[in-house]
């Protein structure tokens, strides 16, 4: 059964311990221990973990901004597809499907940087390769939402930028040298050091330099929290948001016909009831003949053609109640020289003189 990352960074760290605590045994036998403990000593030892406190501080303050990171990357990944998602059920002609499977790759590409599979300079480009695909759905989209789409891939390059930032730079590099250096002499001098007695002092060595190494090897963990390609990194923050977020966008890009079915659905027109003649009039008007306001709006041509046709006159309604009624030509009665437009109304004048 593997070892968990924590075990083995315990394990490490009693490793290095236990290589003092050998050495101490055989100096104390081999009667090299030259050095008698004073105030100097247990002064430097002082002066060292205050040492690693300070490193301990400052890297604990990025440790903590990075936790949230692959939850923002999540965030904005989610927001571009429910963006993208929404363009395409307000719009049936627009094909969301290849902005969909792009932000899914984009994914895919965060990961795979994470864990140092791809270059920061092709992930980036990657992130860039969307605006490409948000010109596309410009032409045809709403102003707003090609801005929101905008706005998050600032976001999503924003927070990639901080991560590479936060892996890529130590700590104040010359105070990570002056632990080690302090923390190597300490341990030769608890080596060399005469204590009395022996095992007590084999004892509270062994203590000290498993603080002290714990804490350098602590500190040069939490510097990066991004380390997953490292196999010694044991406080690496989870990256269960993203992963979880990858695949849910991987499945909303492998199924194209299930989006484009809740397209069709959300965009279909409701399905129109058979109108009905108002309560008044029910009886004398056939239901064939009775249209809504709204049927004239959208097809006039089917309701013109309609009272061509049958010779009846049509009832137009308005919220159940008639207000209206078209009548064919043919049926009007009018002579056929009173059918024809006279010049002036076929221009949209008035025969009616203008008043004084």
């Amino acid at each position: 059964m593997p070892f968990s990352r924590e075990l083995r960074f315990l394990l490490r760290v009693g490793l290095a311990t236990a290589v003092v605590v050998a050495a101490k045994v055989a100096v104390h036998f081999l009667s090299w221990e030259v050095i008698s403990l004073n105030a100097l000593f247990t002064g430097i030892i002082a002066a060292n973990v205050f040492l690693m406190g300070f490193l301990l501080s400052g890297v604990l303050s990025d440790y903590k901004e990075s936790e949230k990171l692959p939850g923002e990357l999540s965030a904005c990944l989610e927001n571009m597809a429910t963006e993208t998602e929404g363009i395409g059920l307000a719009r049936p002609d627009i094909d969301s499907g290849p902005t969909l499977r792009r932000i899914s790759q984009i994914g895919e590409d965060i990961n795979s940087y994470l864990h140092k599979k791809l270059d920061m300079a092709g992930l980036l480009e990657s992130v860039n390769d969307l605006t490409v695909q948000f010109a596309g759905l410009d032409p045809s989209t709403q102003g707003t939402w090609i801005s929101r789409l905008k706005a998050e891939q600032s976001n999503l390059r924003r927070t990639l930028i901080r991560i590479n930032t936060i892996r890529e730079t130590n700590f104040v590099s010359t105070g990570y040298l002056l632990a080690d250096v302090i923390t190597i002499l300490l341990c030769f001098g608890l080596v060399l050091t005469t204590l009395d007695p022996f095992y007590e002092s084999l004892l509270f060595s062994g203590v000290i330099a498993y603080l002290m190494v714990f804490l350098l090897m602590l500190i040069r963990d939490l510097d990066n929290p991004f380390g997953y390609y490292e196999g010694a990194s044991s406080a690496d923050v989870s990256l269960q948001p993203l992963l979880d977020t990858i695949g849910r966008l991987a499945d909303l890009a492998a199924k194209p016909r299930v989006v484009k079915a809740r397209v069709a659905a959300a965009s279909a027109p409701p399905t129109a009831a058979p109108t009905e003649a108002p309560a008044m009039l029910r009886g004398l008007v056939p239901p064939g003949d009775v249209f809504r306001l709204r049927d004239l709006k959208e097809d006039p041509a089917r309701v013109i053609r309609h009272a061509d046709q049958t010779g009846r006159p049509v009832l137009l309604t308005s919220r159940g109640r008639g207000i209206a009624v078209v009548q064919a030509l043919s049926e009007s009665g009018l002579a056929p020289e009173e059918r024809e437009p006279t010049p002036a109304s076929s221009n949209g004048h008035s025969n009616r003189k203008p008043p004084l």
